[in-house]
């Protein structure tokens, strides 16, 4: 499509989201709310088998989950066993050795149990999960291609391909181990409350008042912390999307020079984010305070009960204590992981609905008619249509409109942009319809009594109704859609749509190729037609016979792998002028009836539009064709012209006799793009054929940052890579100011990791004291009252040292972000513009990096980083208090427990943490493909692919299925160990302990503050490190930043000496060639650029116009004659808001020639002395090129101007002008002067003279 206004504009989700809430049109759109059923309905894509797996894998949760409250019984036995026999003395060796034994085996089964029972758990759910993503992901491709193309306009921006990417993700998370994981949990809990009412409901409610606490106090600061993140996460955003845009558009930045206003305001905004994140740091400090000094008490407050009741007689013995404390705090954490499960489900529920927002559209009746009832050789009428695209319901496109296209001529339309000439071939092509349009609906969460943000808040329908009134208001009402569209008597949506499109070859102006061979890519074309199923030889030829007819089989036939060739995406690997004859020789190929040229030569060079201009006229002999051009050069020999002005016909004719028609329209578009020729006489167009493809077939600087030579350009200035530590050492160092908060943090670090040995200590002196309950009770009671005491001081010590860790953190850890953040934003400002060359540094990629790369910095130096270094005090802490009281047992689970516990524990949460980073994974090749596929939808629906497409990607996906198929079987078993080894290890330090016991070379004591400090310390620390950054990251982020900005510093902020490659001769000397040659003067107050891929950033037109100015030295009256010179002054106060008009996105809201005019004005504010145009006009109209000529030549009155075009129109008045080729100047001269030579430059102007 070549019109802007014919095309619905497009910004990234993120930014659309943004815009939603102030756009009128956006409201209207009708929301479907995500309720449980559409998350049960996703289940109706599993199999027989799949619900078997399904079965099996909740009964194995169930059983996973009850293991460990039976380990919290087991457990507690043996601390009876234990106590009796060394507190007491009331068991005999010979019973305490049998009893030993038994209970040790009873561990051993449940660890062997748990693992059987997980690893079926977490294989059959991942399986599944990944099985019922495929079906559904094949299902939702099926149903997007069975749209026609308003319904997939009426779609947010990315909307398809996130859908499809994304979205799908975050479905799989909640239908696979998500689900699994959930089951378990409650399972774990409600068998937790079973066996702690069993033992002791007195206990398990007095113990359960430290949940309620716990849990009064996250419901209390959960909300405002999540609150806070919010507003931090839409800061961050919006820093993002200035990153996105300004990286996106750098050379227009570094043109205006202005970097450093750019920078300041992405400063401002992650500064406030700071601010933002440093008032939410005391409440995520206070929460971990609070929750750790919970549990601590709840210790504290379950065996002063438990003593008590112990003396009362109510409870018999210290088992019973262990095991309703140990049960109650497995439901508080149990409670507390549960909340992942649940949020993921709560997630694919929306990521469900809105599946089915397009899988339960309404589909278009796709016809009956074929061959032979209804034939594509007759002409297609156009009778009294009206029109107006669904995303722009007021706008009427077409009005009333008539018109033939006669079978076997050749017909061109002309008109200036949003005439309608592109819409024509949308309803030829019946991507629209003239009938009732569908708009799909919005998947939005199911709504709630009380929100929190207001920001967030979906329309009512009473919102949306008056958002309706106040469009219909401004707009007036929907344009009603009239009219048809015939042939052979028919109206075209009667015919089956994939016959009727298989009758048809379309090029378009920017072709869109997949990243496939040739050969393949031209094969496309054979889809849906009689020859696709023909052998694999026969369609060889078709496609060898195609590419020649469309003058492609030259360039092709020299290429490495001739065919075979591999085209990049979107056809990067190849010019302009080659992706044209391979998209013709694509159309072609199935050799259809109809041809349909939309604007196919207008971004070519005159030598390549010539070449691709010739395989147009061939192939079109014979054939109904339809071209649309601005160039009038490429239209003179239609039979017939059709010229459109606000989607009417105003003049039809041929060329000779529209240019006749003085004050004719077409006659003024022929003089605003002629070129005077004096006595020149026509070149010969044979001469410039084989110019233009000797141009095209010299070697080309590559894609990727190389010369044909291989040698790498556009590399930024390099060190070698440091390692994780000394990267670390040198960021820490460069924070030395923060170097008091860190030790304060260390030692409140310190403090908090004291808590685990310390406990270890209490929990065994209070087992210890129930050995003479009985016959000291007054000591008992003594005791008890005073570890129970201790145990309540320990808790409000845990509590004050995990605060001020977590607080000190937090906040130093967001100081050193924002620095680092603001630092490596302008490094990137900073840079050569080739170094954006590099696919590494591409704008995705650095837009990702700009935020990413200082978060990672933060895990190293925030809240993650102070869980390890409380982790790794614990770990120190519990060890050296092993080895102090029993150092043989010490040994042996330091040589064996400790390493397994660690490395078990921190794989589990590991994994836990990564899962959906993994779970992404499966589908990254068949996701790519899909968003490929659906970012050329209208190439796929014009060469019927639908049925490849969705053919393949089931393939693809089900090839995922199998490989996730062998991974996963590992992939559990690992986890199923992971999550069940702590039990092997307690029955093995259980009964080598109670060996030493039995021996009596330690005691009671001894023993249990060894046991249960390496125990916690294991977990908790292993823990704590899976929580931690991952190294490899934190270091490649920090080099990543710290080359960047040294790399600044060497340059001294200043891009652009050039770049000299030197390459020797065959001769042995050396030839020494300038190749992208960057250069500026200290300042870049002089040059001014204003380019053909022109980059509007998001905002108002007067921020647009000042980007790169002192605002305060502007007055409006200087900035008003400014946009009068640009011939654009009218246009903006003709708008409502005028020159505070918000453009949208990349300028989205305004035309090509709009566009232009405001850069134009945006340079001449600055008084440049040097003004450079690339390619300034290409890609307009007549009319607004003529417009935007006009304030060139103003422009450049007493200003040094240079001037890139293709037009040659546009600078036929230049003082001189050089002509080159191939990288060296062939001609230079004035116009005429050229002419009188009758070299390149006088069969250039023959190719586009429009008066002969």
């Amino acid at each position: 499509m070549t019109q802007s206004s014919d095309k619905k504009g497009g910004s990234t989700p993120d930014e659309k989201n943004k815009d939603e809430k102030n756009d009128v049109t956006s409201q209207l759109r009708p929301q479907r709310e995500a309720t449980f059923n559409d998350y049960l309905r996703v289940f109706k894509y599993a199999t027989k088998w799949d619900f078997v797996a399904y079965a099996l894998g909740s009964l194995a949760s169930i059983g996973a989950g009850v293991t460990l409250p039976l380990l919290n019984v087991v457990f507690g036995r043996f601390t009876s066993q234990f106590t009796d026999f060394a507190g007491s003395g009331t068991l005999s060796p010979e019973a305490f050795k049998s009893t030993l034994q038994k209970l040790s085996l009873y561990m051993l089964g449940l660890f062997l149990g748990r693992l059987f029972l997980n690893y079926i758990n977490k294989f059959a759910f991942r399986m599944i999960g990944i099985r019922i993503s495929s079906a559904i992901r094949l299902h939702f491709l099926q149903a997007l291609f069975a749209q026609s193309i308003h319904v997939f306009d009426s779609m947010p921006p990315g909307f398809a391909t996130n859908t499809i990417t994304t979205t799908s993700n975050t479905l799989q998370l909640g239908i696979s181990e998500k689900l699994g994981t959930f089951i378990e949990f409650n399972a774990t809990i409600v068998a937790a409350i079973v066996v702690a009412f069993i033992y002791s409901w007195r206990l398990t409610l007095v113990t359960m008042s430290a949940l309620v606490f716990i849990t009064l106090t996250i419901g209390v600061l959960l909300p405002l912390i999540v609150k806070g993140q919010g507003r931090t996460s839409k800061l961050e955003a919006q820093s993002n999307a200035i990153a996105s845009e300004t990286l996106g558009s750098i050379r227009i930045i570094m043109a205006c020079g202005a970097e450093m206003r750019i920078a300041n305001k992405y400063a401002a905004i992650i500064e406030e984010c700071r601010k933002n994140a440093q008032r939410t740091s005391p409440l995520i400090a206070l929460q971990f305070g609070l929750v750790f000094f919970g549990v601590f008490a709840a210790f504290s407050l379950a065996f002063w009960y438990g003593s008590k009741s112990f003396l009362e007689g109510t409870l018999t013995d210290v088992g019973t204590i262990i095991i309703v404390l140990f049960s109650v705090m497995m439901i508080l954490f149990s409670l507390e992981r549960t909340s992942t499960p649940l949020l993921a489900v709560s997630k694919a529920t929306v990521a469900a609905c809105q599946f089915f927002t397009v899988i339960d559209a309404p589909r278009p009746v796709p016809g009956h008619l074929v061959a032979p009832d209804v034939s594509a050789d007759q002409d297609i009428i156009l009778e009294d249509v009206t029109f107006a695209y669904p995303s722009r319901p007021h706008v009427k496109v077409l009005d009333n409109l008539s018109l033939c296209f006669e079978s076997g001529k050749t017909t061109a339309i002309v008109g200036p942009s949003g005439s309608g000439k592109s819409t024509i071939v949308g309803l030829i092509e019946r991507w629209y319809s003239l009938k009732e349009q569908y708009v799909v609906a919005k998947a939005i969460e199911k709504k709630k009594k009380k929100k929190n943000d207001s920001d967030d808040e979906e329309p009512t329908e009473e919102e949306a109704a008056a958002a309706q009134a106040e469009l219909d208001a401004q707009s007036g009402p929907p344009v009603a859609l009239s009219g048809r569209v015939t042939t052979c008597g028919h109206s075209i949506d009667d015919i089956n749509v994939k016959w009727w499109r298989s009758q048809i070859g379309l090029v378009q102006q920017e072709p869109f190729l997949f990243n496939e061979s040739i050969y393949v890519n031209v094969s496309n074309g054979l889809v849906g037609t009689q020859w696709e199923d023909e052998p694999e030889d026969k369609k060889r030829e078709m496609v060898k016979a195609a590419c020649k007819e469309a003058f492609a089989d030259e360039f092709i036939d020299k290429l490495p792998k001739g065919y075979d060739t591999t085209v990049g995406d979107g056809g990067a690997k190849l010019s302009g002028g080659q992706r044209q004859r391979i998209a013709i020789a694509r159309s072609i190929v199935r050799q259809p009836k109809i041809l349909i040229f939309d604007e196919a030569t207008s971004a070519i060079d005159v030598r390549g539009e010539k070449i691709v201009q010739a395989a147009l006229d061939r192939v079109a002999r014979n054939r109904t064709t339809i071209t649309i051009a601005h160039r009038l050069s490429t239209i003179q020999k239609a039979d017939t012209i059709v010229v459109l002005k606000q989607g009417r016909v105003v003049e039809t004719g041929t060329h000779e006799s529209l240019l006749a028609r003085d004050g004719g329209v077409y006659a003024a578009l022929v003089r605003a793009q002629s070129i005077s020729l004096g006595d020149a006489t026509e070149a010969d167009d044979r001469v410039l054929l084989e110019e233009a493809d000797a141009a095209e077939l010299a070697p080309e600087k590559s894609k990727t940052g190389e010369s044909a030579q291989g040698v790498p350009i556009g590399t930024a200035a390099t060190d070698k890579n440091r390692g994780f530590f000394d990267s670390f050492g040198r960021l820490f160092y460069e924070t030395r100011s923060h170097w008091p908060m860190m030790i304060l943090m260390l030692l409140a670090a310190a403090c908090a990791g004291a808590a685990i040995p310390i406990q270890a200590w209490l929990f065994a002196k209070v087992i210890v004291i129930f050995g003479y309950a009985a016959t000291e009770p007054a000591r008992f009671r003594r005791d008890s009252n005073l570890y129970a005491l201790m145990w309540l001081v320990l808790a409000l010590g845990v509590g004050i040292a995990y605060t001020c860790t977590f607080f000190l953190a937090t906040r130093t850890a967001n100081v050193i972000r924002a620095k680092y953040q603001r630092e490596y934003f302008v490094s990137m400002l900073h840079q050569k513009p080739e170094f954006f060359d590099d696919d590494d540094h591409a704008q995705g990629t650095m837009t990702t990096r700009a935020a990413g790369d200082p978060q990672k910095l933060e895990e190293l130096m925030g809240a993650n980083m102070a869980s390890v270094y409380i982790g790794l005090f614990t770990l120190l802490g519990s060890l050296t208090i092993a080895f102090c009281f029993a150092w043989k047992l010490a040994i042996v689970s330091l040589c064996v427990v400790v390493p397994i516990l660690l490395g078990s524990t921190y794989w589990r949460f590991r994994y836990e943490i990564q899962f959906e980073n993994m779970n992404n994974a499966v589908f990254t090749e068949s996701s790519q493909f899909a968003a490929e596929s659906i970012g050329a939808f209208r190439t796929v629906a014009s060469l019927t692919l639908e049925d490849a497409i969705c053919a393949r990607f089931g393939a693809l996906c089900r090839g995922h299925v199998v490989a996730a198929y062998k991974k996963a079987r590992w992939v559990s078993l690992l986890f199923a160990f992971s999550d069940s080894a702590t039990m092997a290890c307690q029955a093995l330090i259980f009964y080598y302990g109670g060996r030493l016991l039995l021996s009596g070379e330690y005691n009671l004591t001894s023993f249990f503050v060894c046991f249960l400090a390496i125990m916690n310390a294991g977990e908790s620390t292993g823990q704590a490190l899976s929580f931690g950054p991952n190294a490899a990251q934190v270091k490649d982020a920090a080099n990543r930043i710290l080359r960047l900005r040294d790399s600044q510093n060497k340059d001294g902020g200043q891009r652009g000496a050039g770049e000299e490659v030197l390459e020797r001769s065959q001769g042995g000397g050396v030839k020494i060639e300038l190749e992208n040659v960057h250069f500026r003067y200290p300042t870049r107050d002089t040059p001014v650029f204003s380019g053909l891929s022109l980059t509007i950033e998001k905002g108002t037109i007067r921020e647009n116009i000042l980007l790169g100015v002192d605002e305060t030295t502007v007055t409006d009256e200087h900035l008003h004659r400014v946009c009068r010179e640009a011939e654009v002054h009218d246009f903006i106060v003709s708008l409502p808001e005028g020159y505070s008009t918000n453009i949208g996105s990349r300028g989205v809201t305004l035309s090509g020639g709009q566009k232009q005019r405001v850069a134009i004005a945006r340079a001449l504010l600055r008084r440049p002395d040097v003004l450079l145009l690339d390619e300034a006009t290409s890609s307009l109209d007549s009319a607004s090129e003529k417009l935007v000529q006009a304030a060139f030549e103003r422009a450049g009155r007493g200003r040094t101007m240079v001037v890139v075009a293709h037009r040659l129109a546009t600078v036929q008045n230049a003082d001189v002008i050089f002509v080159l080729g191939e990288g060296r100047l062939l001609e230079q001269g004035s116009h005429w002067e050229l002419l009188k030579k009758r070299g390149v430059y006088w069969q250039m102007c023959q190719s586009q003279a429009l008066d002969r």
